[in-house]
């Protein structure tokens, strides 16, 4: 008969067959814990110091700014472009922005378009997400339209602007209907795309779970369709923006107010350079802050939810 002896957290017990003891203590769970610490592990969300976000993402963009300051300038002061009306200063476009400013018409240009532009976003977006969702999941309604949407898709804004004026006149409503036009079938696309990459698996067990109809479309197919949907919404505002610009570039009337593509037009009618790229530089600010505030950061959201963003 095997005995046991126990000198502190050491013990020995008899084999399975009677055989040579066996050694239990805390040293095998020690070893184990040690072996699991080993292993590669995704760390938790940690805050990013601040000067570590200055570095990486505020660093960079301003460099560029001014590596482009610095190389017009450059163009400016050489005279590499010898005509003034081509190509302004940047002190020029300095002071259209300082006599805009002073004359509190600055932010009234860019709230116009900005207004606009996003209303007519949340538009496209109550249309153009159920009629993705009806394209991506009924197949003959899918072969009925699904061409169209791609058609629609590549066919620039500009396109819709005089057929909108002559429907509706020069009024707000024909701007939003150029820009539903332009954004609709980008939003419905990119949620087509994204169902269509959800796995199957996905799906079947949600079925298997009890999902099913609106349920399984709002806890199933939707979220495992984000990304692709979320790649569509960022489209759809870049075409917004973009059929806006042109609606109001080619659609002018007093009532409509003066926008950031008017003050493009104006510009060009009065030969006013600095006005044209004071007009430019905001329509690209715009639509920059627009994705760096909204688009980004659910992008990140998104992506560090699946695993797929470890640090911001």
């Amino acid at each position: 008969m095997a005995s046991t002896e126990t000198s502190g957290p050491v013990s020995e017990t008899a084999g399975p067959a009677g055989g040579t003891p066996v050694k239990e203590d805390g040293q095998d769970l020690a070893g184990l814990e040690a072996g699991l610490d080993a292993l590669e592990t995704t760390a938790g969300p940690t805050r990013t110091p601040v000067r570590q976000v200055l570095v990486r993402k505020v660093l960079p963009p301003l460099t560029a700014v001014l590596l482009v300051l610095v190389v017009w300038q450059v163009l400016v002061s050489f005279k590499v472009v010898d005509d003034p009306s081509k190509l302004p200063s940047p002190s020029a476009v300095w002071d259209e922005v300082r006599t805009a400013w002073l004359q509190g018409t600055l932010l009234d240009y860019i709230w116009t378009s900005v207004s606009r532009g996003l209303l007519g976003f949340l538009l496209a977006l109550a249309i153009g997400t159920p009629l993705g969702l009806i394209v991506a999941r009924v197949r003959f309604i899918r072969a009925a339209i699904g061409p169209i949407l791609s058609g629609l898709q590549s066919l620039p804004s500009v396109a819709w602007v005089p057929p909108a004026v002559l429907w509706l006149g020069l009024n707000n409503q024909m701007m939003y209907a150029v820009i539903l036009l332009g954004a609709v079938p980008s939003i419905a696309n990119g949620l087509v795309s994204g169902v269509d990459q959800v796995p199957p698996l996905f799906l079947r067990a949600g079925r298997t779970l009890g999902a099913t109809g609106l349920r399984h479309t709002w806890h199933i197919v939707l979220p495992a369709a984000l990304p692709g949907y979320l790649a569509g919404l960022k489209q759809g505002w870049a075409f917004s923006w973009r059929s806006l610009m042109a609606a109001e570039i080619i659609a002018s009337s007093p009532e409509l107010g003066v926008g950031l593509g008017q003050l493009l037009e104006n510009g060009r009618n009065a030969s006013s350079m600095p006005m044209i790229f004071l007009a430019i530089f905001l329509i690209l600010i715009v639509g920059i802050a627009i994705d760096l505030l909204i688009f980004s950061p659910l992008e990140r959201r998104v992506l560090r939810g699946r695993g797929l963003l470890v640090k911001s």
